[in-house]
This record gives C-alpha cells, structure tokens and sequence, in this order.
C-alpha cells in the first residue's frame, strides 16, 4: 500500500466515523436503536423507581421485613438474565429474544401492578429482573449486530447517557404516580411499555440479522450454570436471614451465605470458557484486584439510602414522597454532571481522582447515619451528593484502571466485570439491609419508634465498608507500577 492511498484511507476512516443522523432515519437504523435503547430506559427506571413507591406500597402490603428483597430478587434475576441472553442469540433470534424478554418484563411488571401481599409482589420483581435484565444486554448485543461498527461508539455514548435520565427520572416517576394517582399505576406504567416493546419488535426488528441466530451451526460460549446457581443460593440465603431475627438461625444463614458468595468467586476462576470476572479478582498486589475490591464494598455499602431512605424520611419526618424523590434524583444528577466534567482529566491524576471520589462516597454514607435521625433536608441532599459525585468522580476512572490491569486477553472481561459486580454488590447490600434493618426492629412491623432505631443503625452498619473501600482506593493511589492504557 503506498503512503498516499494509506492516508486517504485513513481520512475516509476518520470521516466515517462521524454518524450520518438523516441518513440513518432514512435507512431506519435511527429507529431501531432507539428501539433497543428502550429495553435499557425500561430497566434503570424500573430498578432506581422501586424507592419512591415504597413507602405507600409498604402501608398497603405491609411486610416492612422483606423491603430489602425488592431490591436484592431484581438484581439477582437481571444478572442471570442478562449473562444468559447475550450467549442465547447464537442459538435463537435476536428479535425472538427481545420479544420474550419484553414479555417477561411486562408480566412482571402487571405482577407487582395487582399484588396484593409482599411475596407475590416480590415475585413479580424477580420476573420483571430477568426480562430487564435481558433487555439490557440484548441491547449492546443488538448495538454489535445491527449497526456498522465505526459509530459503535457514538451509540454506546448515547446508551451511557440514556442510563442517567433513567436514574434521574425512575425516582421521580415514581414519587409523581404515588402522589397523584397509585404506586400500582407506577408499575402499570412498565406494564404497558413492555407489551408495547414486545409488540413492536415484529415490525422494528424485521431485519436479516435480527431474524437469524448469531452463529448457525457454531459454538457458543458455554453458559454459567454452576457459578451463577451458587450466587443465586447466597443472595436467598442472606436475605432469609433477616426475614424472621433468630439468633442462631439468622447467624448460621449468614454464614451460609458468605460462604456462598465466596464459593461463587471460586467457582467462577475455575471455569476459563465462561468466566464472568478476571483475576486475581481481589488480589491488592494488583490494581485491578484493588479497583474490584473498591467496587464490591461501595456497592454493598451505598444501596441502603436507594432502598430505605424514603420509607425512613417519611416515617420519621412525615417528608412528603416527592421530596425524596428530588433528593435521590440529586444523586444521580450528582454523578452524572461530575463524571462529565472530570472525564477529560489528565490520566496522571487518575490515581488521586480515584482516592478523592472514594472519600467522597464514604463521607456522604457517614453523614447519612447523622442526617437521617435528625430530619434535616439540606444536610441529607448535601450527604446525597456527596455519594452521587463521590460515584462520578471516581468510577470513570477506577473502570480504566481495573481494565488497564487486566492480564492480556481479559481486557474485555473485566470491562464487562465492572457492572457485573456492581449488580452482585447491590443485591447482596439490599440482603444485608435487610437483616440490619430488621433487626433493628423493622420485625415487629412498621412505626415510628422502629423506623428511628432503624435509622440510627443501618447506615452505622455499612460505615465500616465505605471506610475498606477508601482502603483499597488508597492502595490504588500508592501502587507503584502503574499501568498506562493504550491511547486505542
């Protein structure tokens, strides 16, 4: 190749990167992929609304015990979902995928809409976790199939910000249906959408590609069966012990439990073709080990303002529900507009944007064991954005770092690990509220006096993480060998 068609070359490389908007309306991709993009608008809205109708769907359902498993069950049924759908469009059509995840979501959804105790409503997060989840990754897959890949990245950024208007709009959806109409019209809501998606998909999907399995005849990774029936017991066992407080029995699910969890990380290292994580997954001679360690214990610990926080406020201080609302939109607006602004950060000072957002993340949850109790809306919006930007100063670049470290040809799994444990953090943080908050007294139901012991322990009981994970953050920040990522 001569230097003067190279070059020429590479400026139609470079030219084409730049995604033709008209031309992509006119060939119908601009509607697919916000077709696709909708699967992801409908989980993160459902996952981050469940706060906001908490309160009135407890003093309707009651079972105050087992509010940590409406977090906990989603989380676990969207892991699953979403680590088996991206493997099952080799064997069965995308448009057929999203058909049925789209179903399951909407029936979930109509579930929880008509429950009329706690369990069944539970069940209908768990079914509406396994078709969110799977909307999600069959909208990445989707991204892969559908779409030439020199704009992959362009439409990958627009999925990111997609994310933070659901994050924003979830807890204001559901703040506003519970005020105005039901917080059964909030699921409702989903309800129709999923039915809509799952409609639509026959005429929107109508495509070569997504009409056809992926790989016809081929060899698709294998699916995780063992590692992710084991992480499934754990998180159930966890939860369960916080339903009904026995010492010895609560202890010894626990236990059980933990021992799951690490089992599950064993499991997982001993199965190369289908892995889900990279190693060493939790080794702190590595910064990769350091960054996973950072996001399992801010994961675990930072869920419990999301699941408990509304129910707390308007318990205590009689909050009106759409405040609350404001208040955890705050945080994501929080992380958002700082992940914005530091994402052009030098990469020298990755290391010490790492450090600051981790002490940001752990301020705002010790504050939030002071600011609760005391009611005051200014310092728990304060101690709400201290944790939302403490998460948008650091995870950009924490992300970075964990992939940067990874040993050659695990790049792309520990990419993909990132939210993974993300997920895994959140459901086991909700399980573990759960037992904190009941045995606080949320076991002899739900009242004021419980809610305020309740609200001086739970927040206490996960300061301990937030001060480990600053731990493993510092330990990134003094790492000597500091890997560099490629500029590609």
């Amino acid at each position: 190749m001569t230097a003067a068609s190279g070059n020429k070359e590479c400026s139609n490389r470079v030219a084409s990167n730049k995604v033709d908007w008209r031309a992509l309306w006119a060939s119908g991709d601009l509607a697919r992929f916000c077709f696709v993009s909708l699967g992801i608008l409908l989980h993160a809205t459902n996952e981050t609304m469940v706060a906001t109708v908490m309160p009135a769907m407890v003093g309707e359902l009651a079972g105050v015990q087992l509010v940590g498993w409406s977090l906990a069950i989603y989380e676990l049924g969207a892991i699953v979902a979403g680590a088996a759908a991206g493997r099952l469009v080799s064997y069965v059509a995308l448009r057929s995928n999203m058909m049925v995840a789209a179903l399951l979501y909407a029936t979930g959804a109509l579930i929880c809409a008509t429950a009329p105790s706690m369990p069944l409503f539970l069940i209908g997060r768990l079914v509406e976790g396994l078709g969110g989840g799977a909307l999600v990754s069959l909208a990445f897959v989707s991204v892969e199939r559908l779409f030439p890949r020199n704009i992959w990245p362009q439409l990958f950024g627009i999925m990111s910000a997609i994310w933070g208007v659901a994050a924003f709009s979830g807890p204001m959806l559901g703040a506003l249906m519970t005020e105005f109409l039901s917080w059964r019209w909030a699921f409702g809501v989903f309800t129709f959408g999923g039915a809509a998606m799952a409609l639509a998909s026959f005429v929107v999907l109508d495509t070569p590609e997504a009409r056809k399995p992926q790989a016809s005849g081929g060899k698709a990774p294998p699916f995780p069966y063992p590692a992710l029936a084991v992480l499934a017991l754990s998180v159930v066992l966890i939860a369960a012990a916080g339903i009904d407080i026995a010492l010895l029995r609560s202890s010894l699910l626990l236990f059980l439990g933990l021992t799951g969890l690490a089992l599950f990380f064993r499991v997982d290292a001993l199965k190369p073709q289908s892995r889900l994580f990279p190693s060493p997954l939790f080794s702190w001679r590595s910064p990769l080990g350091s960054g996973m360690t950072m996001v399992a214990a801010f994961s675990v610990a930072t869920c419990t303002f999301t699941i408990y926080g509304p129910l707390l406020l308007t318990t205590l201080h009689g909050i009106p529900i759409l405040t609350t609302g404001y208040i955890i939109a705050a945080e994501s607006i929080a992380w958002s507009i700082l992940s914005i602004l530091i994402a052009n950060a030098p990469l020298e000072r990755e290391r010490l944007i790492i450090l600051v957002g981790a002490l940001m993340i752990a301020s705002g949850l010790a504050g939030f064991a002071y600011t609760i109790p005391a009611g005051s809306i200014p310092l728990i919006l304060l101690c709400a954005l201290l944790q939302g930007g403490g998460f948008g100063v650091c995870w950009p670049f924490l992300t970075r770092v964990i992939v940067a470290s990874a040993r050659d040809g695990e790049q792309t799994i520990a990419s993909a690990a990132v939210p993974t444990m993300q997920r895994i953090g959140y459901a086991v943080g909700a399980a573990l509220a759960g037992i904190v908050a009941n045995a606080s007294g949320f076991s002899e139901g739900l009242n004021r006096e419980a809610a305020a012991s309740v609200a001086s322990w739970l927040f206490l009981a996960f300061v301990p993480l937030g001060v480990f994970g600053c731990l493993a953050a510092l330990r990134i920040f003094s790492a000597t060998n500091r890997p560099r990522l490629a500029a590609g």
